[in-house]
This record gives C-alpha cells, structure tokens and sequence, in this order.
C-alpha cells in the first residue's frame, strides 16, 4: 500500500469517476485503474463498483475512504511541520465553504491575507450547502470549512454574528414597519431558502407553533430575492447572505428585522484540531484576525 495509490483512491471517489481523476492527477486512466486494482488486491476487497460512466463505493469502500483521508491529512501534516522546521511555508489547505456569507462576505479577504502570509500554500476551495460543509469536513474531504455554529461535534472558531431578516417587496402592507413578526409573514406564499437557511428558519415556526405557506424551496439568494421582489412570496434569510448593493439591484424590495430578532452565528470548524495541519492552524488564526474587522467595516 503506497500513498499515491490511496491519494488516487480518494481522488476518484471524490470526482465519481477514472476520467476525472487521470485528468485531475494528469496521468493516464489505466494508470489510474492499474492503482485501485492493486490496492484492491492487497486489501483483498473491492473498494469500487465500476458503472460505465460513474463509479459507487463499496460498504467498505466508504468505511476505508475514511481511514485513507485521515492517513493523507497526518502525511501532509508532517511534511508541512517538516517543511516550517526548515524556514519553508509549504503545503495544501482545501476549505468548505458556503453560500455568500462565506464565499462572498468573509473568505476573500481571509484568503487575501492568508495568501499575503503563506504564498507557498495550495489553496482549494469548495462550495455547496452548509449541510453538505458540515459532512465535508466529518468525511475529511475539506481541512476546515465554514459552518453555522453551534456545531458541536466539531472544534469551532466563531468569527461573526448577523442577524435573520424578512424579504417584502415594497408594495407589501407590512414593508413599512420597523420590524415583522413570525406570524404575520404566514398569511402569504413563504418561499424558503434551502442553501442551509431552512435548518434555521423552519425550527422559528415550529417553536411558535406556526405553519408558513411554503410555496417555493429555493438555493439561490439570488433568486428568492428576484422572486420576492416580483411578489411571488415573502422570506427570511441570513442578513450577510444579502448583495452589498441590494438598494440599487433590488429598488422595490424591502428588508426587515424580525421581531423578537434572531440571531446567527458563523465561525470555521475543524473535525480535530490535534490533527491539523500547520496550513490549517494558521488559517483558523488569520481568519480568527480579519473577521471581524469586515463586520465592523460593513
């Protein structure tokens, strides 16, 4: 067992499929193959069910994808305290983030500096749900990721706290109030946000013992905000998941505060700290640094 064979095993579960990987790993797809069978073999189990355009993990499969990240994560770990011990700041970092407030809020100018920092640090960043970050970083297939704290199975670093706010469009009776609340956004169509959003705003209602019209379960901020704005539906969302320039882009909506208002945490979460890598501890630091100072600055 070598640990290219385990890096192209990883890799190819990850992508779904020995086109992807060859290419990702620029080498050929029987070379490739010829890795997975021999660490099949060796294993004396068969990791992989070969489809012909995809690839679905075996049981076990999915139980040594595990045990593979983590030999790779203490790999990289120690070649990147080997490589500091050596004056070098070398290495990969890959991030789990999601939706705007992530993406577009906090990690560009965490990265801008981090990179500022580390030049000689690998970067990768995905994105999907917070759901799916959460399961990234238990799977071990992101370093650290952006989650909605509390998470409590995690070691978490809190970075920013916003607030949940209600989308009107401004012919709306209610859109000039101060604030709005929960049960009397559930006389009109409700659309709900399913980029992580729901997981917050659907426990509101239940502990009300309220009922919203759901009509639409929508993933793109872009869209609700499209949406409401045309008076297909009301909405809550997170307050850092909105554009900067919403005024300009979306004139005849509307924002309010709910009332009581709703508090959201978002900080980073790392399955376990002992087991970082430098690139990721020092990521946690920088990103623990220039948080809130974007908050502040917004």
């Amino acid at each position: 067992m070598t640990f290219t064979q385990l890096e192209i095993f990883a890799l190819v579960a990850e992508l779904r499929g020995f086109t992807a990987a060859a290419a990702k790993l620029a080498i050929s797809q029987s070379a490739v193959s010829h890795a997975l069978k021999a660490l099949e073999r060796e294993l004396g189990v068969e990791l992989l069910v070969r489809h012909q355009a995809s690839v679905e993990l075996t049981d076990i499969g999915r139980q040594l994808l595990l045990r593979a990240r983590e030999i790779l994560g203490l790999s990289e770990a120690m070649r990147q305290e080997v490589a500091d011990a050596r004056g070098q700041r070398r290495g990969s970092l890959r991030i789990g983030s999601f939706g705007p407030t992530s993406s577009l809020k906090l990690l560009p100018a965490i990265l801008d500096e981090y990179r500022r920092r580390y030049p000689g640090i690998e970067v990768r960043v995905d994105e999907g749900g917070d759901h799916e970050v959460t399961q990234w970083i238990l799977d071990r297939r992101v370093d650290v990721g952006f989650v909605v704290l509390p998470a409590e199975r995690y070691h978490t670093v809190s970075l920013v706290e916003d607030q949940m706010v209600a989308l009107l469009p401004r012919r709306h009776a209610l859109a000039g109030r101060a604030s709005v609340r929960l049960e009397e956004l559930c006389g009109a169509p409700f659309i709900m946000s399913e980029a992580g959003c729901a997981a917050l705003i659907e426990p509101l209602f239940t502990a009300e013992n309220l009922v919203p019209t759901v009509r639409y379960r929508i993933a793109q901020i872009i869209t609700i905000l499209g949406m409401v704005e045309r008076g297909d539906g009301l909405s809550i969302v997170a307050e850092l998941a909105l554009p900067d320039r919403l005024a300009s882009s979306y004139p005849d909506l509307v924002v309010l505060p709910l009332d009581p208002p709703v508090k959201r945490r978002v900080g980073l979460a790392v399955r376990d700290l002992r087991q970082s890598t430098p690139a990721c501890a020092a990521f946690l630091d920088i990103a623990r640094e220039v948080a809130p100072r974007l908050l502040f600055a917004s």
